[in-house]
């Protein structure tokens, strides 16, 4: 579904990726792991547009959408749910949730994709009138899960997702990633917290100072002695 092909950014004269090759196939979770700095996000935004590489290609559903604009990669099926949210705040959860439909001219489809939403997170029915400014940071992540799902895309992207919640919203971002998952949407999903992001990965890589340094599926990801030493705080027993 989407294919990273050979990737190379910069920001002015610093490189910040070094030929990053990544793929998520159809109704996949993948995770991005990796350190502060090591290019997980600036990856998130060339797959949106944001970012443009010098060198490399972002293949989705079979086009190249390398550099397109931002409208219209979410056009063709792939919605964003962006690190801290970022809601507008001064208007209401509705509101917020709409939002994610502006590009589509089927409005009872979206009525109806708007119930379905507000059926996959209940507590959101009971604040649908309240300003999203003053919603818990869980709530704001499930408004944003929603706001990216009324675009009906193919693929999430999710950067960061259970930053700043919680343990109980934690487990609920996750479940609810889950739920989406297995509803036919592929997740391709940065996370710091490694033991959160390999427990419901398929497929997981390691992008370490710009490079791939490592990928395999979430299960042997969990169990390899590097990836407990570096992120998962592994402590050696002394002989």
């Amino acid at each position: 579904m989407l294919s990273i092909q050979s990737i190379r950014t910069f920001y002015g004269p610093v490189q910040v990726h070094h030929d990053v090759t990544l793929e998520v196939r159809p109704r996949q979770i993948v995770s991005l792991l990796g350190g502060n700095a090591s290019g997980k996000s600036t990856l998130m935004k060339t797959v949106l547009g944001i970012v443009k590489p010098r060198q490399g290609r972002v293949m989705f559903d079979g086009a190249d959408i390398t550099g397109r604009p931002t409208a219209a990669i979410i056009r063709r099926g792939i919605a964003s749910v962006p690190e801290s949210r970022r809601l507008f705040q001064g208007l209401t959860v509705r509101e917020n949730l709409l939002l994610g439909a502006y590009s589509r001219q089927d409005t009872q489809a979206i009525a109806e994709d708007l119930d379905r939403i507000l059926t996959l997170f209940p507590r959101l029915s009971q604040r649908l009138r309240q300003r999203a400014g003053v919603l818990s940071g869980g709530e704001q992540q499930m408004v944003a899960m929603g706001r990216a799902l009324m675009s009906r895309p193919k693929l999430i992207c999710m950067d960061e997702p259970t930053m700043g919640l919680s343990p109980l919203f934690v487990d609920q971002v996750l479940s609810l990633i889950q739920t989406i998952n297995a509803e036919g949407v592929a997740v391709l999903m940065v996370e710091q917290n490694a033991s959160l992001a390999l427990r419901i990965a398929h497929h997981a890589y390691v992008l370490q100072s710009g490079r791939i340094v490592l990928q395999a599926t979430g299960a042997a990801m969990a169990a390899d002695p590097r990836i407990q030493d570096a992120y998962l705080g592994r402590t050696e027993t002394a002989a």
